[in-house]
């Protein structure tokens, strides 16, 4: 008997309810922020999503109803491998290369196969689909491709990486080396996710969301937070994925047990603030015809990046019910999926003065494009910037005037109610076109300074009175001479019981200070502490952590 998937979900959950463990369901409903009701089109990452485009559409093929009929040359599916995860890169030969990994749907533990995956390399003249296999690299799961400042290739596997100098291998299988600086590893080292910082260096986030840099993305990566940067709410975080463009840092990360995806950005790819709405939840991949394929899981995304570094496409890991459901041999499994992302518009801010209370209008220039015409394809009056905090509740500031300049377009806002601050780093606009469609993007502000050191304390090694502290900048730029302050939390109050200058530092390079500390910690107790640096009038780093004597 053929059961509906959405029904059975639903007596699950109803069985669970009376259960202490939710444990077949994998899922739970998370109440969303009242707030969010009131984000206008645009606001969400999620509503960068656009249509899945034209292809096979077949119900011959495997899955509950609801994923048929379906796309079945999206992405990458047969009847013979389970497949999850993986991300595209762009080779040389102007293919498009998807390193995916898989199992064999007929394997005994069904899903639960997936330990043993096998990463394949496969291969299509476009980015959407039919991949096919064209070679097999070896054993490992979630990869994900990144390219290094020399050209070789590396693909992480969780616990390992492949590297090649070339898509086409040969490839040789190795281990990271990590460096947790006497930071706790938030959750272990599992589905890590990279972005190529501008020196060719690489920012790493692992599946707890900690921070890591690697000077050439093989040496060590090393961690500089000692928390967890993913949004102050509840959630069973994981999947996280992180890039970079010519504007800023993001990184979504998945709550599985929630479905629910959040969207995060920054400056330097340390300090995060998160957007409101759903980064991504589930029925998001539509076809033009408004058809939804309802994938009850979407997991494992990753980005594919234009020449600019914006986010072109999505790819997941999709499966069409519960994973504990997909049985060898039967009529389940999960394969891999792309979905199209509006990029976003090219803005530049052409104001040279920073913002404040006394500044009139706001102008910025609108690049035309292929495909784009910003003359003639934008609706003027629905037009809305300021910061994020704004603009995504249809406030910001309106259009006052508009001129041309070449293809382009300037457009001059009243700078009313722009509610940009001193902490904004990418304003955002938003809006339609004159069909209707979402436009939106980021700007960043010439006045901020986007590549500043990152320095770095570990935990002071204690002696009488005083206290060996190593400081290292893990910035792209030298540092500024800074100041160390070591406080601790004494009976529920933090006193500063020493301080220090820094050195300016050259990138990477890392020194040992020496603080007179009035430590006031008791042999057999165990204290609390954090150091902090400031660089000029910026705070670089904050470091809790506690020791016992």
């Amino acid at each position: 008997m053929k059961i509906n998937t959405r029904i059975f979900v639903t007596i699950v959950l109803l069985i669970c309810s009376f259960c202490t463990i939710n444990i077949l369901a994998q899922i739970t409903e998370r109440e969303r922020p009242k707030e969010w009701d009131l984000l206008v089109p645009g606001a969400r990452f999620m509503d960068r999503f656009l249509p899945m485009p034209k292809g096979v559409l077949s119900s011959d093929t495997w899955g509950a109803e609801n994923v048929i009929p379906r796309y079945t040359d999206n992405g990458i599916e047969d009847r013979i491998n389970s497949y999850w995860g993986g991300n595209i890169v762009l080779g040389d030969d102007q293919k498009y290369h998807l390193f995916v990994c898989g199992w064999k749907e007929s394997s005994p533990k069904g899903h639960g196969e997936w330990p043993n995956s096998i990463v394949y390399h496969t291969i299509c003249d476009n980015s959407f689909g039919p991949f096919l296999i064209k070679d097999t690299i070896g054993p490992g799961h979630n990869p994900e491709i990144f390219r290094l400042k020399n050209g070789s290739y590396v693909i992480y596997v969780i616990n390992g990486y492949y590297l090649s100098d070339h898509l086409d291998g040969p490839w040789t299988y190795n281990k990271f080396e990590f460096n947790k600086r006497d930071r706790d590893i938030i959750e272990g080292l599992s589905n890590l996710t990279f972005a190529q910082r501008e020196d060719g260096s690489y920012l790493m986030i692992c599946r707890g969301g900690g921070v890591w840099i690697s000077e050439t993305g093989l040496s060590p990566y090393c961690q500089i937070t000692h928390k967890r940067v993913y949004p102050d709410v509840e959630g069973e975080f994981e999947d996280p994925v992180v890039w970079r463009d010519h504007i800023q840092y993001h990184l979504i990360v998945n709550d599985w047990l929630g479905r629910i995806a959040f969207y995060l950005r920054s400056k330097d790819g340390v300090h995060w603030v998160t957007d409101p709405g759903e980064a991504y939840t589930t029925g998001f991949s539509i076809h033009e015809d408004g058809r939804v394929e309802e994938w009850f899981k979407y997991e494992r995304i990753k980005i594919l990046q234009d020449e600019y570094g914006r986010a072109i496409q999505a790819n997941f890991a999709v499966i069409d019910t519960l994973k504990a459901e997909d049985k060898p041999n039967d009529n389940h499994s999960s394969k891999n999926i792309s979905i199209p992302l509006n990029p976003g518009l090219l803005l530049t801010m052409l104001n040279d003065k920073p913002i404040d209370e006394k500044t009139k209008e706001i102008q910025i220039k609108i690049s035309a494009e292929k495909g784009f015409n910003p003359h003639t394809d934008i609706d003027i009056n629905s037009l809305r910037f300021g910061a994020s905090s704004e603009v995504n509740f249809g406030r910001g500031c309106i259009v006052s005037s508009v001129e041309k300049s070449g293809p382009d377009l300037i457009v001059t806002f009243d700078a009313s109610g722009n509610g940009i601050t001193e902490e904004e780093f990418a304003p955002k606009l938003i809006g339609k076109t004159v069909s209707g469609k979402s436009l939106y993007g980021y700007t960043r502000l010439p006045w901020i300074n986007y590549n500043e050191s990152i320095l770095s304390a570990r935990i002071p090694v204690f002696s009488t009175n005083s206290g060996t502290i190593e400081v290292q900048n893990f910035g792209q730029v030298s540092s500024k001479q800074a100041i160390l302050k070591v406080y601790q939390q004494k009976s529920g109050t933090q006193i500063e019981i020493g301080s220090a200058g820094i050195p300016p530092l050259e990138a990477y390079e890392k020194t040992n200070v020496v603080v007179d500390l009035d430590d006031r910690c008791e042999k057999g107790e165990k204290c609390h502490f954090t150091i902090t640096i400031q660089e000029t009038n910026r705070q670089v780093s904050t470091f809790e952590f506690s020791v016992g004597r």
